[in-house]
């Protein structure tokens, strides 16, 4: 029966252990290893008064997790030998009168109850079970070697991540009890001890694992499909980008064709009273108002008193509007006076030279640059 529940208890460590390792990070080999050293009491369950027969017992311990749930370790307990104190004689001619070497291995049951959230608790319950090579000193008879057992409780308190305060009690069985053959081998508590030990352990290389988030097919291929949408909308930025590109080229050429056109000469006309006449005209129109039909008059006049003389008439725009309306209306004014004089007042087109010349830079006034200068020229 005994030899069920350790198998069961191993078995429990390892299903723990394989079930743990899904949610956490796989520790490195130096991870989570705890050195540790205790001291108590021994006593046997039999044949012997539980306090009378009570000695002192210390030991070391040296443990590795392996999951949050399950750790195993190799533990070594020594009695001190307290024959001659007790009176009884001589029991053993060393220092020690028991001592036990062994292996464990040991179920955390908050852990494995209550689950593991990536911290550790300031207090948690392991179960322990061993087993391993058991030594008797003896003085009269030969020392006796023997095959132990050995289960328990540890009551673990984590005073932090690197130091941990233990109780533990246990029972320690010697299954082959005198030198005889293994095949004796039972739980018998005339061959059993108690023992209640108290110790300090340091923790190093860590005390504790990394929680992992399980693996979700269905958020991975969420995450794919955004990724993939991200694709697409740099390839969509990549597409607009190269037509930008390929607009400013165009825009740069165009700039570059304007840099290179040559410059418009703008005649400057030099103001004489005598030979020059203005007509202005309003922003966009080349019609001769009302208010300008006496400039146009006083060109005739003089025309018709001087049979041999010519006039050029030079038709001019203000910056305003776009530059080819402008060249054109230059032009249209022009033509408008040359009209006015041909038609109301009979000079022959001989005499009229009327061209355009564009975008007048001769007044500050921009105004006054809409405009067709009259130059009188006598034979």
């Amino acid at each position: 029966m005994k030899n069920i529940i350790v198998t069961s208890v191993l078995a429990l460590g390892s299903v723990a252990a394989a079930s743990a390792q899904q949610a956490i990070e796989t520790p490195k080999f130096g991870d989570n290893w705890s050195l540790g050293i205790k001291g108590g009491v021994t006593t046997p369950m039999s044949h012997s008064a539980f306090f009378g027969g009570m000695r002192p017992v210390i030991g070391l311990d040296l443990s590795k997790k392996i999951t949050p749930v399950f750790r195993v370790g190799a533990e070594g307990n020594f009695a001190i030998n307290t024959s001659n104190v007790k009176g009884r004689g001589p029991h053993s001619k060393t220092a020690f009168d028991d001592q036990y070497i062994g292996m464990y291995g040991a179920v955390n049951l908050f852990n494995l109850f209550g689950g593991y959230n990536g911290s550790v608790r300031p207090f948690d319950i392991d179960l322990q079970a061993g087993a391993g090579w058991g030594h008797r000193y003896e003085t009269a008879i030969q020392d006796i070697n023997y095959f132990g057992t050995k289960f328990g409780l540890n009551f673990n308190f984590n005073v932090s991540d690197n130091v941990t305060v233990s109780v533990s009690p246990s029972i320690l069985w010697n299954m082959t009890g005198s030198p005889v053959e293994q095949s004796t081998a039972s739980y018998d508590k005339n061959r059993a001890n108690f023992n209640l030990t108290a110790g300090v352990a340091y923790n190093f290389g860590g005390n504790g694992f990394k929680v992992v988030e399980p693996y979700n097919q269905a958020q991975i291929d969420e995450l794919n499909g955004q990724i993939n949408d991200l694709r697409g909308a740099v390839r969509t930025m990549d597409a607009a980008n190269a037509a930008l590109k390929a607009q400013n080229g165009e825009l740069s050429a165009e700039n570059a064709a304007l840099r290179n056109r040559p410059a418009q000469v703008v005649t400057q006309v030099k103001n004489n009273l005598e030979s020059v006449r203005y007509i202005f005209f309003k922003l966009g129109s080349s019609a001769i108002g009302v208010d300008q039909q006496p400039n146009v008059e006083m060109i005739a006049a003089y025309l018709n008193n001087h049979p041999n003389s010519k006039v050029v008439i030079k038709g001019y725009a203000s910056k305003d509007g776009p530059e080819d309306v402008n060249i054109r209306l230059a032009n249209q004014r022009a033509q408008s006076v040359k009209d006015a004089l041909m038609k109301r007042y009979k000079i022959p087109a001989s005499r009229i030279v009327a061209e355009g010349q564009g975008i007048g830079e001769m007044f500050e006034e921009e105004s006054w640059n809409r405009v067709a200068i009259c130059i009188l020229e006598a034979q």
